[in-house]
């Protein structure tokens, strides 16, 4: 893969102005420490970033014929709010983060299209659900380029989708992640029992564009969003908040699908709905990998998974993961269940 530009940011020194030759008894003069790290938010911001906010580009995907979809994305800078009044520069695809969710079917060609809309640096497309050479196909794509690579998506299942630039944990931890599903060529076992489907997707934030905390220090935040599958459905950002104040709705009775995948970029999910038991999950979302009964599903970073479940009575059903730390940073989301499927009105109980 081709390196991606490399930045660097300025670092103030601390010194001591000598004022007396060796041996001296004359005191010296000393400089003001620098701010701490944290204290330095502004340098962390690529200049050509500092007052960019580019207009989300909606994904394109057009079926071409049975077998091929052309899909065309964006690489692009997009204030996020990520929590009530914190806003995140994020890098991003589309304008979203995570990224919006990309619906191909097993066997597929996908001819892929990636704009730089970014002034500054290079990005690129780590599709998991592909098989291709990364230093051929998953190439960086220079600022203001666009780049274009084709593959075939031959395994069904919920796959993470990121920018591979350099340094990748960078890319995905400001923002350059979502996910990839590939929907089985002879569908679940269970697809006529299930009434409604979603997509969540949970990934971790950190201090804005600081490689060090990104790699050894803990997330700020962890999160859930939604992606719709289908128009009219709720579309979130991973933020703290938007999930348990519009909740996901079902109807008393029904069986729910939800497609996971956590996108990371370094902490593991425990998924696990309160109040329920899965009745079946599809590991990494492939009809293969099918188990029944499970009460929590352990997802690596990048992992993903096909759960469904059936609510028998009326409440909220808050969805975690069940390492509590991470609710505590914001990882939780809300399903209403009513009588009848839709929103009442009434207030809902979250962890």
């Amino acid at each position: 893969m081709a390196k991606g530009k490399k930045f660097a940011f300025p670092i103030l020194v601390s010194a001591s102005l000598l004022l007396a030759a060796c041996g001296s008894n004359e005191a010296t003069q000393e400089v003001a420490p620098p701010p701490a790290p944290s204290e330095q938010t502004e340098t962390q911001v690529i200049a050509p970033h500092k007052d960019l906010n580019q207009e989300p580009v909606p994904l394109k995907i057009e079926r071409v014929s049975e077998n091929e979809v052309n899909i065309e994305m964006t690489a692009q800078i997009t204030d996020i709010e990520i929590d009530k009044g914190k806003t995140y520069k994020a890098w991003t695809f589309n304008g979203q983060a995570p990224g919006p969710v990309v619906v191909v079917n097993e066997g597929d060609t996908i001819n892929f299209t990636l704009k730089n809309m970014d002034p500054s640096i290079p990005h690129s497309m780590d599709f998991h659900a592909v098989h291709a050479a990364p230093s051929k196909k998953f190439i960086d794509v220079m600022p203001n380029e666009s780049g274009t690579f084709t593959y075939k998506a031959n395994k069904p299942g919920v796959f993470m989708y990121h920018c591979g630039t350099k340094p990748v944990l960078a890319h995905i931890a400001n923002g350059m992640h979502g996910t990839i599903i590939v929907k089985p060529k002879n569908g679940y076992p269970t697809d006529n029992e299930v009434d409604r489907e979603y997509v969540l997707i949970q990934n971790e934030w950190y201090k804005y564009n600081d490689l060090d905390d990104m790699t050894n220090g803990v997330p700020s935040h962890v999160v859930f969003s939604t992606k719709a599958l289908k128009e009219g459905q709720l579309n979130t950002n991973g933020d703290t908040f938007t999930l348990k104040e519009t909740p996901l709705l079902a109807k008393v009775g029904e069986k729910v699908r939800i497609y996971v995948n956590n996108v990371g970029p370094n902490e593991v999910s425990s998924f696990h709905v309160v109040g329920t038991v899965f009745d079946d999950v599809y590991i990494d979302g492939n009809p293969y990998n099918h188990q029944k009964g499970l009460q929590t599903v352990m997802l690596p970073a990048s992992g993903g998974a096909v759960v469904e479940f059936t609510v028998v009575e009326e409440g909220s059903y808050t969805i975690v993961t069940h390492q509590f730390n991470h609710v505590q940073k914001g990882a939780a989301a809300i399903l209403k269940v009513t009588k009848d499927g839709n929103d009442d009105g009434t207030a809902t109980m979250s962890h």
